[in-house]
């Protein structure tokens, strides 16, 4: 897990920060002040802010079949929001120290889809849940070639169980609007394929 430390910023009087608690992820409490839209200061304020990490997602496209290599996994929060725990996602992973947001892509659409990368084209770089998480999200649409992509991935210490959908780019559209697709990184690449797919082309040509 990569953590960044916050960047100084007069706006901002931290008075406080301490780790109550660190395992695989940790949580960080803030005793802080910020200024306000008038100029004054705003009381102390505590917050909790759950540190994972940051994360780099991308979108597997495959433009000589239109179509996209989507994931389907078990997620424990989703389970506990009483949603549908199974979420319809793209490939995605942690980014460890060292690692470039590029290099996780790659490593990640290698072990949970089977797939690998060519041409990467940057969508942008995201804040998830940023009231109560400094996770960041960045974010790509890669190239693959999807014939025989499919089955069963992920690995087994790490106790995943990914399968692969593969869907033209219209269906998996679809299922977007259908409400079907309700991962947020998924919904956002997806919809930033919607409104480029014209211009990827063209620069993929």
């Amino acid at each position: 897990m990569s953590v960044r430390a916050p960047k100084p910023d007069p706006r901002i009087e931290v008075r406080e920060k301490t780790t109550p608690f660190k395992g695989y992820f940790q949580v960080d409490l803030y005793r802080l002040r910020h200024r306000k839209f008038d100029g004054g200061w705003t009381e102390e304020m505590t917050r909790e802010i759950f540190e994972r990490g940051h994360a780099a997602a991308v979108l597997l496209y495959d433009p000589a079949q239109d179509s996209v290599v989507l994931i389907e996994q078990f997620r424990p929060g989703a389970y506990a929001a009483g949603v549908e725990p199974w979420l319809i996602e793209i490939v995605a992973g942690i980014i460890d120290p060292g690692e470039t947001p590029e290099a996780v892509v790659r490593r990640e659409a290698e072990e949970e889809a089977g797939c690998s990368v060519g041409d990467l084209h940057p969508i942008g770089c995201y804040l998830a849940t940023p009231g109560g998480s400094s996770e960041t999200v960045t974010v790509y649409c890669g190239r693959t070639d999807s014939r025989g992509a499919g089955g069963i991935h992920g690995l087994d210490h790490e106790n995943e169980d990914i399968r692969v959908l593969v869907l033209s780019r219209q269906e998996a559209l679809e299922r977007l609007a259908a409400g079907a697709i309700s991962n947020l990184i998924a919904a956002v690449a997806l919809q930033w394929l919607a409104l480029n797919y014209t211009e990827l082309l063209r620069i993929w040509k």
